[in-house]
C-alpha cells in the first residue's frame, strides 16, 4: 500500500509571493519541511513564521505548550530567543492581544494566516518590512 503525500495549500506568503523558509536549524512546519505550509491535516494552522523571544516562551509555556524543553523523542531540542518558528495563528493572535507576540517574517507567512488574523496586525511586528 502507498501511502499518499498530504494537501498542501498553495504555497504564498502573506505578500501574494511564494511561501520562503522560515527554518532549517531547526526544522519547523507542520509537515517539517521548513516552511509555514499548511493544508486539511493541519489543524493547528502553523501558518505564521516567527522569531521566537524568551517572554513569548514563557507566555507559551504557561498556556501549556512548552516550547523550550527539549523532547528527545519527537526529535525536538527546544527553542531559544532568536530561533524560527512556525507558530499557530491563534497563538499568534492569543499572544498579541497579551502583549507577548513574538516577531512575524511576512515572507515566510502562509497566507492562510490572513484567515485569522489581518496583515496589519502581522506588519506592525514583522522584521522583514523597510
Amino acid at each position: 500500500m502507498t501511502e499518499k503525500a498530504p494537501v498542501i495549500a498553495e504555497s504564498l506568503n502573506v505578500l501574494g509571493e511564494p511561501l520562503k523558509p522560515c527554518s532549517t536549524d531547526p526544522m519547523t512546519g507542520f509537515y517539517r519541511d521548513g516552511c509555514c505550509n499548511t493544508g486539511p491535516q493541519d489543524v493547528g494552522k502553523h501558518t505564521v513564521c516567527v522569531q521566537v523571544t524568551d517572554e513569548f516562551l514563557a507566555f507559551s509555556k504557561y498556556l501549556g505548550n512548552d516550547l523550550s524543553t527539549p523532547r528527545p523523542e519527537y526529535g525536538f531540542a527546544g527553542l531559544k530567543h532568536g530561533d524560527r518558528w512556525c507558530l499557530c495563528v491563534d497563538r499568534w493572535a492569543q499572544a498579541h492581544a497579551e502583549h507577548a507576540a513574538p516577531h512575524v517574517i511576512l515572507e515566510s507567512t502562509h497566507q492562510k494566516a490572513l484567515e485569522t488574523v489581518s496583515f496589519a496586525e502581522l506588519r506592525k511586528l514583522a522584521l522583514d518590512v523597510n
